[in-house]
């Protein structure tokens, strides 16, 4: 099964869902009295229209099939409640500028009812492909690698569990085989010549050989012919793989690729629609945290003798600013239990509204760095200088914080970058709610574990083909032929 069939298929079903959606909504208020008469045939064929065609358009704009990013339950939820609300709205305003009446709180239930569906069509097609898995219906993959390249590309294939691939192992020269990916591995790696290496691969019912060596020798070459003539699929990583981050477009030159890539600029209606959102909701926020931010305030007053401090970073086009967050060291080690929450909850954060609405940050974009830091940057890193830095991001949502490395973050920072929408901030406020809900519900539970809950680390529940297969075998060739071979 492909990605796109995938795809459509839960379209498919949440457009079928829609109007069985309004149909349960309209029986279950006429069981219970609601005063709003029912919805005619003619207005219910209007707003199920109205319905489908805004779902398509938020289908493909937020990515709402649940799997583009991987299987991630904050990605989905996030993406979905947001999507359902602004298709509640459009639909209470059609009938706001219409005799189409159908009522807040039937809307209300309608979208509700739209969203549990919407969650249980997803649950259905990840049990699905879960038993396809379970059942060997997989494609079997080795990687040609021996990098963290290889190792990262086993992880996402880990995370895309609809691709129904299984990473068997790693194939790499005799003479990098102490640099592959061995995590977790209990059987020694077997080594064998380079023409042996296809009746291997053919031996493992291998399905598809994923290039991530560099650079390509004329042996890899003659390895990759052997494979295409013994059926077997060839996939290349381009090289360097980190300029993909830059939206790139391919060009056939005659049978020659070409990849050509194109400066991520944002449109001027998303940097003022951004801008707006930031004023109109970031106000909004502020008021909401201006309560816990005092408290905060006053006990770091008392206890430290200061409340604010104002550390330096680097804005948009590298113009330097003073970012205002609570008196709270990063990963502090010591201090009260207190101001280590503070710290693991964000809410030292919490102040860089003021920042927000001065302009200088953003609600959603690259966490700013230190100009000690920043100016250790190197081309690719210096293109998350591009927009405003913003109080959460696509990489904090992902977990990660401070103390990981740059490298890592501006990965997610240019994915963010590449497809600038309003709906996506959005979507990301939402999943930064989410992320700190788990956060607190994961220091509950350490700080009051459950009567005879074990300590030790939990098992995963999360389905991870690479690191089942990693200990079953590490093919390794090496050199033994001419290079004519």
């Amino acid at each position: 099964m492909k990605p796109e069939q995938l795809r459509n298929q839960i379209l498919v079903a949440d457009l079928a869902w829609i109007p069985l959606a309004l149909a349960a909504e309209q029986v279950l208020c006429s069981g219970t009295g609601h005063r709003e008469p029912p919805l005619g045939p003619a207005n219910f064929i209007v707003y199920v229209a109205c319905a489908i065609f805004v779902w398509v358009l938020l289908s493909e704009n937020l990515h709402l099939d649940g799997f583009r990013n991987g299987w991630r339950m904050s990605a989905l939820v996030s993406h979905l409640l947001l999507a359902v609300a602004v298709l509640t709205m459009l639909l209470l305003a059609i009938e706001n500028v219409s005799d189409w009446y159908v009522g807040r709180p039937r809307l209300s239930i309608f979208g509700l009812l739209l969203l549990m569906g919407f969650l249980g069509v997803r649950g259905v097609t990840m049990l699905r492909v879960l038993r396809r898995i379970k059942g060997g219906d997989v494609h079997r993959v080795v990687i040609l690698g021996s990098d963290r390249l290889a190792g990262e590309f086993a992880a996402k294939f880990n995370h895309h569990p609809e691709l129904l691939c299984e990473v068997t192992g790693f194939l790499c020269p005799e003479a990098e085989m102490t640099a592959a990916p061995s995590e977790g591995s209990a059987a020694g790696p077997t080594t064998v010549s380079t023409m042996d290496v296809v009746g291997l691969l053919r031996c493992l019912h291998v399905d598809e050989l994923v290039m991530a060596q560099t650079p390509v020798s004329n042996e890899i070459l003659n390895l990759v012919a052997l494979c295409r003539q013994q059926s077997i699929r060839v996939s290349l990583v381009p090289q360097p793989y980190e300029l993909y981050l830059s939206r790139p477009s391919l060009l056939d030159l005659g049978g020659l690729p070409l990849l050509q890539l194109e400066e991520m600029a944002t449109p001027p209606s998303v940097r003022m629609g951004k801008r707006l959102l930031d004023v109109v909701l970031g106000s909004a926020l502020a008021l909401i945290a201006l309560p816990i931010i005092l408290v905060c305030a006053a006990f770091l007053r008392f206890s430290t003798g200061r409340a604010f401090r104002w550390e330096r970073r680097m804005g948009r086009g590298g113009t330097q600013f003073s970012m205002l967050r609570l008196n709270v060291d990063r990963d502090p080690q010591q201090g009260s239990s207190f101001v280590r929450l503070l710290w693991q909850l964000s809410l030292s954060e919490l102040p860089q509204f003021w920042n927000v609405l001065r302009g200088e940050m953003s609600l959603v974009g690259p966490r700013p760095e230190g100009p000690e830091r920043a100016h250790g940057y190197s081309a690719w890193h210096q293109q998350r200088l591009a927009v405003k830095p913003g109080m959460t991001g696509l990489a904090q949502v992902h977990g990660l914080r401070e103390r990981h490395s740059s490298e890592d973050k501006t990965r997610y920072d240019l994915q963010y970058m590449m497809h600038p929408a309003l709906l996506t901030d959005l979507s990301l406020l939402i999943e930064t709610i989410w992320t700190l809900a788990s956060r607190l519900i994961s220091l509950l539970e350490r700080r009051f574990p459950a009567r005879g809950a074990s300590t030790a680390a939990p098992n995963s529940i999360s389905y991870s083909p690479g690191a089942r297969s990693f200990p079953e075998i590490y093919q390794h060739a090496h050199r033994t032929q001419s290079g004519s071979d």
